[in-house]
């Protein structure tokens, strides 16, 4: 590494614009930040050296370089921002709904919206937020913001600290606000000195040079926004991760005890019931609509969750305390330890339980021999009645389908469509009669049954669609937005200002003063404190120049 002496002594490293310390243009490295051809110095980094300006040799300088441009990291952001637009075209997998016809997404896609479907399932549209070439979209934005601030942060600090007051007459001449003034008196510099003082300026004197100086922790504002937006895409990238985050959806029956999935069998849920409130169709402000549905006005589920205090003994019965009783509303969702319970769908009228009757298959009265009633969701597989009937429940289809062969199969778990094989034994005998039941059917497998078995009633309950959440990246996201917040504000609303005040020899002054943004405040603190005095108010070059 070449190091370069400025004639003031200090020694710069490789690829200085400016001197660090008197601020002397370095000749040969005036085409870096383009001031070859410009009357004025651009100060943007105070003409620090920066790694990415000065070194291109090896392919570490070159990734370097390709990750410190400002226009790599807006591209990788258009394109992560493209991708997530992608991304909501249709629901991302997590979110294909309850009652499609299949949560395969394979299938459900086509399904339901054809040709594009299956495009957006096959280009992986489908789970974009967690896929690998997403994720690695935003790590790539995270190391773009990474060597952006260490390329331009550590020059930068390593100037601001290194600045002297006294600078080079280049550099003052070719600020952007300058001034001579002859025939300065000491008491005019004392004046004009005590005058920045008063408006907060930060006075540094070096053998009669003085530098004034305030609001440099602007200038770390755009740094400080990177540290935040870093937290919060590593907070993205987290919650890709089963460990800081997880959702599972799970359905609640009225009534129904059941562990909650995600919580390794530590809690469990008790549905006490489920309300659903619709509008008021006498209500004027629904009358002479079109609406041919009830409009939900609120569904909640009332429950109980408990805790288990021995879930890790392997075949012993939890003994369970309860620790929370709430009413789980749409956008009210019940909280506890890590976990949230959303209220996020139900189904009306699931079958709970069905009870039949045997009766004569030659008596049109049906006069009832013996009852039983079966529990859908933990049928028994033998019922004796009072007359001595014996029943035994041969198979069992929650939700009955007939295939294209014409087999018997239950689509799904759940009790919606439910349909038996009965094996009837009248009292006092082992000759079993077979009967095949469901919703409408009632078929004699031989059609020489003695006995038939009708459904007498049925009692119905409600279930809740509860999704159960834990996400443990949401400090993460809040730290990271209040740090990119206070970026911002110290960015926006304070500005560096520095005043150059230089006394020469022939007992002239040099006056020269720069700040990152608001020019018009500066001018305006100079103009105050060069008031009463011999000093030459500034100009502004860069309107003498248009």
């Amino acid at each position: 590494m070449n190091k370069i002496k400025c004639e003031c002594g200090h020694i710069n490293p490789e690829g200085t614009v400016l001197c660090e310390a008197c601020g002397k243009p370095v000749e040969g490295n005036q085409h870096i930040d383009g001031n070859d051809d410009k009357k004025l110095l651009n100060m943007r980094y105070d003409g620090s050296a920066r790694r990415s300006q000065t070194y291109q040799k090896s392919i570490v300088d070159k990734i370097w370089s390709f990750f410190s441009s400002v226009k790599v990291g807006v591209w990788l952001i258009v394109l992560a921002l493209i991708a997530s637009i992608f991304g909501t075209i249709f629901p991302q997998e997590q979110f294909i709904p309850q009652d499609a016809v299949s949560r395969d997404p394979a299938i459900f896609y086509e399904d339901r919206y054809g040709i594009l479907g299956l495009m957006y399932y096959q280009l992986g549209f489908h789970h974009m937020y967690s896929s690998f070439w997403f994720i690695t979209l935003l790590a790539l934005i995270g190391i773009s913001l990474v060597i952006c601030s260490l390329d331009r942060f550590v020059p930068l600090y390593r100037a601001l600290r290194n600045q002297r007051a006294k600078k080079h007459k280049k550099f003052l001449s070719r600020q952007r606000l300058y001034s001579e003034s002859t025939n300065i008196h000491d008491n005019d510099i004392d004046k004009l000195v005590a005058s920045l003082k008063n408006s907060r300026y930060k006075i540094t004197e070096e053998n009669g040079y003085i530098l004034a100086e305030k609001g440099r922790f602007s200038r770390w504002g755009p740094y400080v926004n990177h540290i935040g937006l870093i937290i919060i895409l590593l907070a993205g990238i987290l919650r890709t991760t089963p460990i800081m985050f997880s959702e599972e959806y799970m359905w609640v029956r009225e009534g129904e005890q059941r562990v909650i999935p995600g919580t390794n069998n530590q809690y469990y849920i008790e549905n006490q019931e489920f309300i659903l409130e619709t509008h008021d169709q006498e209500d004027e402000r629904f009358q002479g609509g079109s609406l041919e549905e009830e409009i939900a006005t609120n569904f909640q589920t009332d429950v109980i969750i408990y805790e288990a205090e021995n879930p890790d003994v392997v075949g012993a019965e939890p003994e369970l305390e309860p620790i929370l009783e709430y009413s789980i509303q749409m956008n009210n969702p019940a909280k506890f330890d890590k976990y949230t319970l959303y209220q996020q769908g139900y189904q009306l009228n699931e079958f709970k339980n069905m009870s039949f009757y045997i009766h004569d298959a030659d008596d049109e009265a049906g006069e009832s021999l013996g009852t039983f009633t079966i529990d859908l969701t933990n049928p028994e597989s033998v019922y004796e009645t009072d007359s001595g009937f014996r029943v035994e429940l041969t198979n069992y289809y929650p939700d009955y389908v007939m295939t294209e062969e014409g087999t018997p199969v239950s689509e799904t778990d759940f009790p919606r469509n439910p349909a038996f094989v009965v094996t009837v034994y009248p009292p006092d005998s082992d000759e079993g009669e077979v009967s095949f039941l469901g919703i409408g059917m009632n078929i004699d497998a031989t059609g020489e049954n003695q006995y038939k078995v009708a459904i007498d009633d049925v009692e119905f309950r409600d279930v809740s669609g509860i999704t159960v959440s834990s996400d443990r990246t949401l400090p993460f996201f809040f730290v990271g937005a209040m740090i990119f917040m206070i970026g911002v504000i110290q960015g926006m609303y304070w500005q560096h200002r520095r005043v150059w005040i230089n006394k020469q020899k022939d007992n002239s002054l040099l006056v020269a003063a720069h700040t990152n943004k608001n020019w018009h405040g500066i001018k305006r603190d100079i103009e105050k404190a060069v008031e009463g005095t011999n000093v030459t108010m500034v100009k502004d070059q860069q309107e003498l120049d248009e």
